[in-house]
């Protein structure tokens, strides 16, 4: 078992920082969120779940994020799109169950498309897709496209980062490319999607579009009435660790035996359950934007 800070050289000799957890599979990978990184509360979580019960997880930093190589403003989708496949065809093997939050959350739907065979289910928390054309956009100022039309690119405040970060016209544009809403978008394994009544950045109704719009039966839409875009908290922590937990045994290959399956399933359920959760309220909830 290894959670040590690792790098995989990209093409063009730039490294994605990343950290593993050797387990079984199904593999679980974090994609997190715009300008967010792997050292999240939510994504740490899932890390010491994945140490304490003995499954495979793997978390990594894009492109211009956290401790990964890149400037964050030459950052685009289909940069952050490449950094996913990249990361699942080189650093993994078998089934893989994606978790991604808010703009991870439109990743994973891209990477599903693109790796039907590997991907076998995702959970969504707060998911942003098409988030730069249709929640994003929208939003600017005047003085915010007179910056963007003026020099290519916005400096947006942030309560995260005390300079800022840019929002640039390839980002935009960029995004629009990969728009997959409203539908219908072909992934068709089971998706579990975890969103806040209270998110003041992805609104519900936006991240139920994506669920409505999904071709598979197996969707299950939780509405956490009075959380967050973050969904950090304690109680949202155990809802996300039990979440990913269904999705590993719903990941796993159909085995012959439909008795000895259930029995194994039931196991792992049991084993998910018993994660240090006392130790999640007491985590620090410092910045975790996505």
């Amino acid at each position: 078992m290894t959670d040590s800070l690792q790098h995989l050289v990209r093409n063009d000799n730039l490294r994605l920082a990343y950290r593993v957890v050797n387990g079984t599979q199904p593999t679980v990978v974090w994609l997190g969120g715009f300008h967010s990184d792997m050292a999240g509360t939510k994504a740490q979580v899932l890390a010491d779940q994945a140490k304490a019960t003995g499954g495979g997880y793997l978390r990594f930093d894009y492109f211009g994020h956290g401790e990964s190589d890149g400037a964050f403003e030459d950052g685009t989708i289909t940069r952050w799109r490449e950094d996913v496949l990249a990361v699942i065809d080189e650093l993994t093997e078998g089934p893989l169950v994606l978790v991604g939050s808010s703009m991870g959350g439109w990743l994973a739907c891209l990477a599903a498309i693109a790796r039907p065979d590997r991907i076998k289910a995702l959970v969504l928390i707060a998911p942003a897709p098409d988030f730069t054309e249709k929640l994003m956009e929208p939003e600017l100022s005047d003085e915010a496209r007179a910056a963007i039309a003026r020099h290519g690119r916005w400096v947006r405040p942030s309560e995260y980062d005390d300079g800022g970060y840019a929002i640039t016209r390839e980002l935009l544009e960029d995004g629009a490319r990969w728009s997959i809403l409203p539908g219908p978008v072909p992934i068709d394994v089971p998706v579990r999607v975890l969103q806040g009544g209270a998110d003041p950045d992805v609104p519900w109704t936006h991240a139920l579009e994506l669920a409505n719009g999904l071709t598979s039966q197996d969707v299950v839409f939780s509405l956490i009435k009075d959380g967050d875009h973050r969904l950090s908290r304690p109680q949202d922590l155990e809802r996300l660790v039990a979440a990913v937990a269904e999705a590993r045994m719903l990941a796993e290959p159909v085995d012959d035996d439909p008795v000895a399956r259930r029995l194994a399933r039931a196991a792992r359920a049991r084993a998910a359950g018993q994660a240090p959760a006392t130790a999640w309220a007491a985590a620090d909830m410092g910045p975790d934007e996505e």
